[in-house]
């Protein structure tokens, strides 16, 4: 029962309050690899290339931080997801080389489809690379390095302003003991960054941010954590700022999330709904808020006691469809696409 549960019951009522409903339900539910040319692959991340066609990124190698690890991309067009292609390596010369880490798609709304991801020994030592499309990823612009501090969006997605302003959200590990977040923002489509701190001097060990877009000018970052729980802080200025960062009431194993907000103004969740040595992250949930503060599960898409379900990347479609990719097991990604029940 639990299993035709975890696969086929991904149809859930919330109720908002005595006036409202929202639900969602499965429309479809696959893994993204039928043959994959590696033995693990980690960190995945989607993106709508134009309607109805996506593509999905993820590394893949032998492990995550052996040297093998490299970026690996699919497409997904007609419905079939096609065959993965390298993307890039960590190949600096014929006798060093390191492994790649956590690509981010992202396409912004003039066109431009960028992919970002790291290279270096560890993510206490990594740098930011990216490469770019114009023509929708028929072809690439060689991989470049990133400018000196500025890392790139770390897990998840960037998003852009009614502006044209791209806000990236980062975060940097330079010790177990010392995660913090911050933001990244450009206005020349990605020519040129600045990076915002994000409380610097708070005693939360957080990274991997995604960012919610609220009324008024006003955004929200939820951030994975070593606190046992999601924190967040706010911006009161489209980014430019932001305050303090605080608990939320949804538990984190040290896990990566992921977030969106939706074309109706609420937002949607992915995230591990246990804490740390308390099923760790063979549970996957998706939550969603009307405020970014009080947050309802809406489905359930992975439930288990054992495996790992991790790592989620979450959009909305042109079409309104929520396409949502994570972590199966390490050894391929799935990607399920609800949809909203009127």
């Amino acid at each position: 029962m639990k299993i035709l549960g975890t696969l086929f019951g991904l149809l859930f009522l919330l109720a908002i309050n005595c006036k409202s409903q929202i639900a969602f339900h499965k429309v479809s539910n696959e893994l993204i690899f039928s043959d994959p040319p590696f033995a693990q692959c980690h960190a995945s991340t989607i993106v709508e290339v134009t309607p109805m066609n996506f593509m999905s990124a993820a590394f893949g190698g032998t492990r995550e931080g052996d040297k093998d690890v490299c970026i690996w991309l699919s497409t997904k067009e007609n419905g079939i997801w096609g065959k993965p292609v390298k993307m890039a390596d960590g190949i600096i010369s014929d006798s060093l080389r390191y492994p790649c880490w956590n690509p981010v798609l992202f396409k912004a709304k003039e066109g431009k489809l960028f992919l970002f991801y790291k290279v270096g020994p560890s993510p206490s030592a990594w740098w930011g690379m990216v490469r770019t499309s114009t023509n929708d990823g028929k072809t690439w612009t060689p991989p470049a390095k990133l400018p000196e501090g500025i890392l790139g969006p770390i897990k998840n997605k960037s998003v852009q302003l009614a502006n044209g302003t791209i806000l990236s959200p980062s975060s940097s590990e330079t010790k177990e003991s010392n995660w913090k977040v911050h933001i990244e923002k450009s206005t020349d489509l990605g020519k040129t960054w600045q990076l915002i701190p994000v409380d610097p001097k708070t005693e939360f060990g957080v990274i991997q941010p995604s960012i919610l877009i609220l009324p008024n000018n006003k955004l929200q970052i939820l951030c994975r954590s070593r606190n046992g729980v999601i924190v967040q802080a706010f911006s009161d200025n489209s980014g430019k700022a932001w305050g303090t960062l605080t608990k939320t009431i949804l538990p984190n194993p040290n896990s990566g999330i992921d977030a969106v907000t939706l074309n109706d103004g609420w937002h949607l969740l992915v995230y591990n709904p246990t804490t740390p040595g308390k099923g760790g992250r063979a549970k996957l949930n998706v939550a969603v808020s009307k405020d970014g503060l009080k947050w309802s599960d809406v489905a359930i898409l992975e439930n288990e006691e054992v495996g790992e379900f991790s790592y989620p990347a979450i959009i909305q479609a042109k079409d309104g469809k929520v396409h949502i990719t994570y972590t199966y097991n390490r050894v391929n990604v799935k990607h399920v696409v609800l949809e909203e029940s009127k």
